[in-house]
């Protein structure tokens, strides 16, 4: 297809995204810890007025962006709405309306926060950010894609040029937005597009692109930088819509950058070429939309009727007959390793599907409502980064679940093995930490349910062929309410060593003690080491402990995995210790939530807090022994057992 369908086909999907109401693709968010309000604040009442004058119906988008500032004194809150340029009015006003109402579940209680979706920014603070040079915090995407190492120093020098270029040209114009495009290679072109917030002076615009530029990947076949006042972004396809965008501004005698007038301009040449034009373009846009508008229709259709089937148990359950088939009537030939509730085996379909088929033994803790809990949770999940459920089975004692097959098993069968290790190299190991990260902010705030998986552990995280990881087992999941961040419960399900120290002794969970079992996981995935059969003859009971000892003593590369010690990029590894001991730390308060790890783990210039003091993980037992259920309730002698082991 050339450029010129490919816009054509973009406008067809940005009529059919705005007439199916489409929510805008969320990409991150930033919450200041640095002031909170109640809800029944006058300054609630004002962020509710702002983000009402900001998505109501009325509301003039016509240039893309939208700014007010509602009260008075301590109580002011100042906010603005901005849209990509090439985005039309009608669609940036229904994000606008999408986004002011996302905006208090994803910070029910900061007075400030950045959110960013794929088309579109939402700020607000109790400070003044009208007119405001901010660039941090910010959110890094990358294309997993390299490029051949023969066109690395091509595309450096096609991405200095043409960012650069296109940054001169925002600058200058009154939406401070710009689109570039250019030959990469014969048969690829270079697209570009920088853009700030209009407030900005074309001064402050500058020193803000420049910044966003210098962070963006060099080597990466597409990649986009977003700060809070500006966001950059190219790609190897046309990823914008050219004639929607507003056209470039006129020589302008004042402005920062000048560009010569073209040399002996031509006139233009006008004869029945219009009518030509139509006769060609109208065609081939009808064609499309229709092609588009069916293939939407029918994607629709099978997406709700997967909707539909995947809250019906029948459509997803298998009769016990055909998973006993597929797994040769649980052949131990078949077995691919033994978690907290029983066996997991591999089996094939009629179909040809490659199934893991977990089976919970008979005695299993894991009663009917725990089975049921783990199907209707997993059903409900899509993300890469979460292992797929494809049905269940209950068949008298028998309770089964029937899983996509990841080929590569779990990270501990790679992490702690010698001969395995050398296959994890930092580059996967980097992407695993990402993906996990991903995957728990997804269970954390973008499904349509409040997830704590509450297990997780190198053993829950499946591996695919591309070592892209996936977390498993959700038999301990539990769901929260729209506006709860703590429970408690009197049982204690989980596996010591990634347990944080409120959860194990306590019984308090939240999403904070899966911040700290991911913390727990990095340090493994660094070091290589087991947490549950770490020991230090100096005194370090676990990885933790150790990690936070030589972290004060300055010498954080010792916990470096040897075998790739030598071969990593350190400063990325010290910066994943930097983030792991933040999880780690004792008061669930301190530790970021899984989004501000996210954007720790894409920005190399977010600065990072100081840790604290990391809390004990009781992780000197054999992780096979550990996967347990305590009654807190009927344990005090135990509780205070452990306390006084707590190192101070």
């Amino acid at each position: 297809m050339s450029d010129y369908s490919s816009f054509i086909f973009f406008h067809l999907l940005i009529i059919i995204f705005h007439a199916s109401g489409q929510d805008p693709p969320y990409i991150g968010h930033f919450c200041g810890n640095r002031a909170n309000f109640t809800r029944n604040s006058t300054y609630y009442s004002n962020l509710r007025s702002l983000l009402s004058a900001l998505s109501r119906p009325n509301a003039s988008y016509t240039t893309g962006f939208l700014s007010a500032t509602v009260g008075t004194g301590s109580d002011t809150v100042t906010g603005l709405f901005l849209c990509r340029g090439d985005i039309i009015p009608e669609i940036c006003g229904d994000n606008a309306l999408y986004a002011v109402d996302d905006a208090l579940t994803r910070c029910p209680d900061q007075k400030e926060a950045t959110i960013w979706y794929n088309p579109c920014t939402l700020r607000y603070s109790d400070r003044n950010i009208l007119s405001t040079l901010a660039t941090s915090p910010g959110v890094l995407l990358t294309n997993t894609n390299n490029v051949t190492a023969e066109l690395r120093d091509r595309l450096r020098d096609v991405l200095n040029s043409t960012m650069d270029d296109a940054a001169r040209t925002a600058v200058n114009s009154s939406r401070k937005f710009a689109l570039k495009k250019t030959d990469f290679t014969p048969t690829k072109r270079f697209y570009g597009l920088v853009q700030c917030t209009p407030d900005l002076t074309s001064d402050e615009c500058n020193v803000c692109l420049r910044r966003a530029i210098d962070g963006l990947p060099r080597e990466q076949v597409g990649g986009r930088n977003l700060l809070p006042s500006c966001n950059v972004r190219y790609e190897l396809y046309p990823f914008y819509s050219e004639t929607l965008a507003p056209p470039p501004p006129p020589p302008n005698s004042s402005s920062v950058f000048r560009q010569p007038p073209p040399a002996n301009p031509k006139p233009r040449v006008y004869k029945n070429s219009t009518l030509m034009i139509v006769a060609i373009v109208v065609p081939i846009a009808v064609g499309l939309l229709l092609f588009a508008a069916l293939q939407f229709y029918f994607v629709k259709r099978l997406k709700k009727r997967y909707d539909t089937s995947a809250s019906n148990d029948g459509s997803l359950q298998f009769d016990f007959k055909t998973v006993e088939t597929a797994t040769n009537k649980f052949s131990d030939s078949n077995m691919l390793g033994q978690g907290g509730f029983g066996e997991v085996y591999e089996g094939v379909l009629t179909n040809g599907t490659k199934v893991a088929v977990k089976r919970l033994s008979k005695s299993s803790e894991q009663g009917v409502d725990e089975f049921k809990n783990e199907a209707t949770l997993v059903a409900k999940l899509q993300h890469r980064n979460l292992v797929r459920l494809l049905g269940f089975c209950i068949e008298g004692e028998e309770k089964i679940l029937v899983y996509e097959f990841v080929p590569n098993k779990s990270l501990d069968y790679f992490l702690f093995d010698s001969t395995k290790q050398i296959e994890l190299n930092w580059t996967n190991r980097y992407k695993i930490i990402e993906g996990i990260a991903r995957g728990v902010l997804y269970l954390h705030q973008d499904s349509r349910l409040t997830i704590i998986h509450r297990d997780l552990k190198a053993s829950n995280i499946l591996l695919d062929t591309d070592m892209e990881p996936k977390i498993a087992d959700f038999g301990m999941a539990r769901v929260f309410g729209m506006d709860q961040t703590q429970s408690n419960t009197s049982i204690i399900i989980g596996t010591f060593g990634y347990m944080s120290p409120e959860y194990a002794m306590h019984g308090q969970f939240s999403m904070k003690s899966d911040v700290y079992s991911f913390g727990i996981i990095v340090l493994e995935i660094i070091s290589g080491k087991r947490n549950s059969t770490f020991y230090q003859t100096d005194g370090d009971v676990d990885l933790a402990t150790y990690a936070w000892r030589i972290w004060k003593e300055g010498a954080p590369e010792e916990l470096i995995d040897p075998v790739i010690r030598e071969i990593c990029v350190k400063d990325e590894v010290i910066r994943c210790i930097h983030i792991s001991l933040l999880c780690v730390q004792e008061d669930p308060g301190d530790r970021p939530t899984m989004g501000t790890i996210i954007m720790m783990l894409h920005s190399k210039i977010m600065n990072l807090p100081v840790p604290h003091q990391p809390g004990f993980s009781f992780s000197n037992q054999d992780e096979s022994e550990t996967n347990v259920a305590a009654d807190v309730s009927e344990s005090i002698t135990y509780d205070a057992s452990i306390s006084n082991t707590l190192p101070r």
